[in-house]
């Protein structure tokens, strides 16, 4: 009898132990980025991570490390790829090292507004891109809106001319430092972190972001002209692990997927108020936002294209595609 009640609470036991503990397993996925709290794009994966969190009842939650907390978008990609990292918010630039797709959005003038970018981001093109880093490790997800980005130093830049001699700060993308070769700039390499005090101590002479970064960024502190010649529209890239994928079930993945479009469609709104809040601030900080004459700046660039068509062929025919999106 005692042997019998010894067996029925050890079955008991164990039930108590493995049984609801595996139903509401929970999985944690470690989500890097490089901008603050306050920018947009966090507040759109937060919006997604509540979503994931609240559909799949618990059983998938989503972490998000802002700030470079776990290091650069680079350092972010290579722990992702080592295990280390679930998740990661990138850029087309960065990523162009990792898929030569990702170069398209790098290239200067493509796009010829932002209705024009969006269709190709949500349509087979976009998607073809997201997948194309698979053999990579990792997938794309969504892309986030990231404005136009433009050039800021601290003298105005009104024409490619003005660029001569000027270490210009760029990401590390092949594309992006042709443009400034083909624009007449020294390309200079360097993590976004470091930009402040590089354009602060003259290490750079200039650099090309988006408003919110430039702003958020404190940059308007130490370069008070900025150049409206918008070159490139370079969206941000939300990264998943194919391991960390094949980790969730088929409605989970689902899930996350649905919450990661969801979470780029609130940021397209998102994008339009943060860019006109933060103008506002940098003005207010006293900087001088300048129209400029963008023809001599697409004039510029063309030797880029006319070196993908001679050497290229297959980054030209998706060049062609772009361009034919209605």
């Amino acid at each position: 009898m005692n042997a019998a009640k010894t067996l029925l609470g050890t079955v008991i036991g164990t039930l108590l132990l493995f049984g609801p503990s595996q139903a509401m397993a929970v999985t944690t996925l470690k989500l890097s980025h490089n901008h603050n709290r306050d920018h947009a794009v966090h507040q759109a994966m937060s919006d997604m991570a509540k979503e994931v969190r609240e559909k799949t009842s618990g059983e998938v939650v989503i972490r998000i490390y802002p700030d470079a907390q776990l290091g650069s978008q680079r350092e972010s990609m290579e722990l992702m790829q080592n295990g280390a990292l679930d998740m990661v918010k990138s850029n087309a630039a960065e990523l162009e090292s990792f898929g030569a797709a990702y170069s398209v959005f790098n290239l200067p003038y493509l796009f010829r507004d932002k209705e024009h970018l969006f269709k190709v981001e949500e349509g087979d093109i976009g998607r073809e891109i997201l997948n194309s880093t698979k053999g990579s490790g990792f997938v794309g997800l969504t892309y986030y809106d990231a404005g136009a980005r433009s050039l800021y130093a601290k003298k105005p830049i009104t024409s490619p001319s003005d660029l001569k001699g000027m270490k210009i700060r760029v990401q590390p993308s092949p594309s992006a430092i042709a443009m400034v070769k083909a624009l007449g700039g020294n390309p200079t390499p360097l993590a976004y972190g470091e930009l402040y005090t590089a354009l602060q101590q003259g290490v750079v002479d200039a650099a090309e972001n988006n408003i919110p970064s430039f702003s958020l960024s404190r940059h308007s502190e130490v370069a008070k002209f900025f150049s409206l010649d918008e070159h490139t529209m370079v969206p941000d890239v939300l990264v998943v692990s194919t391991k960390t994928l094949d980790k969730l079930t088929p409605e989970q993945q689902q899930v996350l997927y649905k919450a990661a479009a969801n979470s780029s469609e609130l940021m397209k709104k998102l994008w339009i108020q943060s860019e006109e809040k933060e103008r506002a601030v940098a003005e207010k900080a006293g900087v001088i936002f300048s129209n400029v004459d963008k023809a001599p700046f697409v004039q510029a660039v063309q030797p880029i294209y006319a070196e993908i068509q001679k050497n290229d062929p297959e980054l030209d025919v998706m060049v062609e595609r772009i361009k034919n999106v209605k």
